[in-house]
């Protein structure tokens, strides 16, 4: 069989031609650490840089980045990465790769008291104050001489997972309550127990499940009595995708119109955030959502890339985290990745 040539029309020719000469090449990831503002703690940016990459210890992971390089111009777009409760921004390197790889700038604000470094206060008192934290993130990444000439902030992304999910959800317009965090545990300690306690314990069907349950309850309603409900607007931010979140103290009613288009990620065996209390509730209430990627066989875990090692986890986080049996977890992640990508590229790129 010949193959026939490709026959060019000459505009054509010459626009492809000259999309090649302009596109930003870059040769690897960049990654630098900028100071909070306000005495927020610090936030990392991944960016395109022509740097070479080298493999750097970050955490307990090997990555492949150029430290401190310089940036280059890419597609000028910033999206801002929330992490999950005791999270850093290690665990979202992979798909900080791939919006790097597109041209996209990555911002990752580590939130007070419910991180990788300090995990003294997580659950609501955070989800009151991470909004925000974004917000000054994108301020510190527009008071830089490096990176502000580099990007137009009009049009932001926003991507967050698990309690970065809730973020996400509250930047999108949704309007959630303490109060309602309390009656939904009070509703549903048992079903979804994980998403009430977080990483502390499990129930495990034995005589414990019901003193477990009950201090469990004991503390929610004694801390978490208000009624006020909280969210949080930044016109520059565009374009949010919600994956896994925490969504059921939520005023549902707040999200059939999001403020922006809001794209959620799902996990049909999510058992830290069961889905029809969480992501499957946010996708019945709202109308224009768009479901960027489903997971019928993956769990709360496929948020993260790279997965922090077993000896990190723990036994607790590490059941609630890890992949069922029969995962492909390369392929979910390369699926999400492509799926988040495309969703911004959709709502954020001309």
């Amino acid at each position: 069989m010949l193959l026939q040539p490709i026959k060019w029309p000459v505009r054509g020719l010459a626009t492809a031609l000259l999309a090649l000469l302009l596109a930003p090449a870059h040769a690897g990831m960049g990654q630098t650490t900028l100071a909070g503002l306000q005495g927020d703690g610090p936030v990392t940016v991944y960016y395109p840089t022509p740097a070479a990459e080298q493999t750097v210890t970050r955490g307990p992971f090997q990555l492949l980045l150029a430290p401190d390089a310089m940036p280059q111009r890419g597609n000028g777009r910033l999206v801002v990465v929330s992490h999950g409760s005791g999270g850093s921004p290690w665990v979202h390197a992979d798909l900080a790769r791939a919006l790097v790889a597109a041209g996209y700038t990555v911002a990752l604000p580590e939130h007070r008291r419910d991180n990788s470094r300090d995990f003294s206060e997580p659950g609501p008192a955070s989800w009151k104050l991470r909004p925000a934290e974004v917000s000054r993130a994108i301020d510190a990444m527009a008071a830089d001489a490096r990176f502000a000439p580099l990007l137009a902030l009009d049009r932001v992304g926003m991507f967050g997972g698990s309690a970065g999910g809730h973020t996400a959800l509250s930047l999108a317009g949704g309007r959630w309550s303490p109060g309602a965090f309390r009656r939904h545990c009070e509703a549903h300690i048992a079903e979804d127990f994980s998403s009430c306690v977080g990483f502390i314990t499990r129930l495990h069907g034995n005589l414990l499940d019901g003193l477990k349950k009950a201090v469990a309850l004991g503390a929610i309603r004694q801390r978490f009595d208000d009624d006020t409900a909280y969210t949080h607007h930044d016109p520059r931010i565009a374009a949010v995708v919600a994956a896994v979140p925490f969504a059921a103290d939520f005023d549902m009613a707040s999200l059939a119109q999001p403020r922006v288009p809001l794209g959620l990620v799902t996990a049909a065996q999510d058992v830290n955030q069961v889905p029809r209390f969480h992501s499957s509730a946010v996708l019945a209430a709202c109308g224009p959502c768009t479901r960027v990627a489903e997971f019928a066989d993956g769990s709360h875990g496929v948020m993260l890339s790279p997965m922090p090692p077993d000896a990190v986890l723990g036994d607790t986080a590490r059941a609630l985290l890890g992949d069922p049996p029969g995962f492909d977890r390369p392929a979910g992640v390369a699926r999400l990745n492509a799926s988040v990508l495309r969703f911004f590229g959709q709502h954020l790129l001309p």
